[in-house]
This record gives structure tokens, sequence and C-alpha cells, in this order.
């Protein structure tokens, strides 16, 4: 039985209740020993405790998409084949471009929120993962008059713990975005998923480490190679972009970062900048390691300013100060934007992050236009670019997010 599935989800309020009916009805009709009768009602006592307790964390795991399954819940999952030593760069000397095409089968994916999104098994040649892929299409990538159009792209990072499926169940991507496509408000963009939770019971911070993990290769190479393989994708790195909210607001960034080659622009919610941010990192845990996953000595250490756009948000001590640290460093022509949010807006928690979707894809629309702009290319129905659009992001307002930029 499926972890977030509805017959799990109704079994355990069939049991919750059984668990508060067999107290009220047998409590004073036991027989027997008074030992006997003491552990009886203990045990439902148990009963009851233990079934309120799953059925909270299972209503709290599917509201938040911590664990897709009981292999990631149980920390049994293993989803790495290999983890060479790839070198700097994440090849391992591999001419990319020569690989042959990776043709993937996709099956319709089930759950909150995946309405027509498609999901595949790959298996990554550079990496070594072999892990589950969601991918979903706008609303224009099946009309005949854009059957030869290219459309940009934007991978949808979780935090840690969580699912590949979060943006769509919990943070609902679909639902806000896909009427703003249809009316050009905002770009129509592929939405790929891909698995990050992908050692047991561990955060692999979107870093390569040699013998353990190639994390930052299966998203930055193999991932955007089966895409772009199978779908009409832009090329990278024009119209591709990361975004995530806490570790995986982190991950986006940093892959931004560290391959400019790769992507143009990055979105993070409630993100951070030092690995540490995330204690169970794999990228924290070796100070070599952690210099090279974070974004601000990368960013700070390169000798040519990269060319992307970053979208930064957060709160006091929860990503905004790591916003205004890149931004302060950044020189043309990377840009940051940075958004403050208020501490009465709410928590680290997805509640606060699903009202940021709008304004961040309205942002991040502008900027892959403006970017398309100067190295030549078009995509179908690109978002109005009026005042008022311009104005709110001027200002570092969203009225959507009920957020601003800090005076």
């Amino acid at each position: 039985m499926s972890l977030t599935g509805t017959p799990f989800l109704y079994t355990l309020i069939v049991l919750f209740a059984v668990a508060l009916i067999l107290p009220l009805v047998l409590w004073s009709r036991m027989r027997g020993p008074k030992a006997l009768r003491a552990a009886a009602r203990m045990l439902m006592l148990l009963f009851a405790q233990g079934t309120a307790v799953a059925l909270v964390f299972v209503l709290v795991n599917n509201a938040n998409s911590l664990y897709d399954n009981w292999a990631d819940l149980l920390g049994t999952g293993n989803h790495v084949q290999q983890a060479a030593n790839l070198g700097a760069d994440g090849t391992g000397g591999i001419a990319l471009k020569r690989l042959p095409k990776v043709k993937q089968d996709f099956t319709a994916a089930s759950g909150p929120g995946m309405r027509g999104v498609r999901e595949t098994q790959l298996k990554g040649r550079v990496s070594g993962v072999n892990a589950e892929v969601y991918v979903w299409t706008p609303p224009q990538y099946d009309e005949a008059r854009y059957k030869n159009h290219k459309f940009p792209v934007v991978e949808l990072l979780p935090g840690y713990p969580g699912s590949a499926k979060a943006w769509f169940g919990s943070l609902h991507v679909i639902r806000e975005l896909e009427p703003l496509m249809r009316s050009g408000q905002v770009a129509p963009f592929i939405l790929v998923a891909p698995r990050t939770n992908l050692l047991a019971s561990i955060d692999t911070g979107c870093a390569n480490i040699p013998g353990t993990v190639n994390a930052d290769s299966w998203l930055s190479i193999d991932v955007p190679k089966m895409v772009m393989d199978n779908f009409r994708a832009e090329p990278a790195p024009r119209g591709w972009a990361t975004a995530g909210y806490s570790a995986g607001g982190h991950c986006a960034v940093k892959l931004a970062v560290a391959h400019p080659d790769r992507y143009m622009g990055a979105i993070s919610f409630s993100g951070y900048n030092d690995p540490i941010g995330e204690r169970n990192s794999l990228a924290s845990q070796n100070p070599t390691v952690r210099a090279e996953n974070n974004p601000y000595l990368l960013l700070k250490k390169q000798f040519t300013p990269p060319r992307i756009a970053l979208y930064m948000s957060g709160q006091p001590h929860d990503g905004y100060e790591a916003a205004v640290g890149l931004e302060q460093i950044a020189k043309a022509p990377t840009t940051v934007h940075v958004v403050f949010i208020p501490k009465s807006a709410g928590g680290h928690n997805m509640a606060l992050w699903r009202p940021q979707v709008v304004p961040a894809f309205r942002w991040l629309s502008l900027e892959m236009g403006q970017h398309r702009a100067r190295l030549g290319g078009t995509t179908p129905r690109e978002p109005s670019t009026g005042g008022s659009t311009r104005a709110a992001l001027a200002s570092g307002t969203a009225s959507r997010a009920g957020v601003g930029r800090k005076p």
C-alpha cells in the first residue's frame, strides 16, 4: 500500500476511529484478573495513540511532500549505481555532444496535482544515478501552430526531505501557472522535476562526491540531456533555469552559479549559501566540498561574472541574508533580485512558499525573454511586459505573495 496513497490514508482514519471507540465500549466491561485487565487497557491506549500519531504524520507528509514512498521514509532507498570521479566540470571528460540520444518511455504520473504530468525512470549515463523524473509540458506544446517551436525549461527542486512531486502536489505549480501560460502572462515553460533524494536518509547537497554520489551531474547533465532528447526543449543555457525551496533553493542557485553554460537563471525560496544550512547534507561534511558547493564563494572567486539572473526570497535568518550576500558581490552581467518576506508571513513551510510561485515565474519570464533577446531567438506567446508587471518587479513587491523588498 502506497505511503501517500488514498487507500492508506482512509485505512488510518478507520483505524483511528476504531481506536477511539474501543476504550469507550470495552473499558468497563473487561473481565479476568486485574493484571490482565490493566494490560488490555494499556494496549487500547497505545493503539489509540499510535493510530493518532500515524494519521497526523501521513497528513503532514501528504501536505508537504516530504517522503514519496516507504523506501524514502525507512531509509532503504538507494538510487546510485556508481559514482565515478567526474572531475571539476562533472563530465568525466565525456564529450556530451557525442553521446547517443536518450530515448525514454513515459507513463502518466499519479498523485495530487499531477494532472498531465508524465513519469520516466532515467538511468544517468554520466552520473550513474537511476531515478524517476517527472515532466509537464505547457498548453501550447500540443497546439498545431507551435509544432516546430522549442520551449524553455525549469527544473523544480524540493527541499530535504522532499519528494520530486512536491512542486506539483504541495506548491500547486500547474494549477497556478497554467492559466497564466494560456493568457501569455507567464512564459510556456516545460516543468521538469527530477528525484533529488538519491541516498538513504541523507541530503546529497546537489554535489558530486566521488565514490558516493554525482548529484550535480545527474541534475545538470543527465536530466537536461534526456529532456532535450525527448521534448522540444530550448538548448542550454538560454532556455534553462532552476527553481527550489529550502535545500532545493540552495541547490537551484548553486547549479546556476556553478554552471552558467547550462542555466541562465535560478529561483530560490528560503535557500542558503553555505551547505551547512542543512546539517544532514553530504556537502557540509568536508571543508573542501563545502566551499566548492557554496554559491557565495563560487560567485566571489569567478574572474568573469557569469551571465545569470537570480531570484531569491527569504525571511530574516531564513534565506534573506544569503540573498543579500549574493546581491552585494554580484557584478554585471550577474543580477540578483532579492525579495524580503516579513516574519509575520509565516514559517519555513509550503504555506509561505506557495504564494511566491506566480511572482517568481513572472520574473523568470521577463528575465528569460531579455536573455533570449540578447542572444537571439523567440518563444511562443511571450508574457506581457507591461508597466504594472515591470513596476512590481522593480519595487520588489508581489501582491500575490504579500512580500516586498526590505527598505
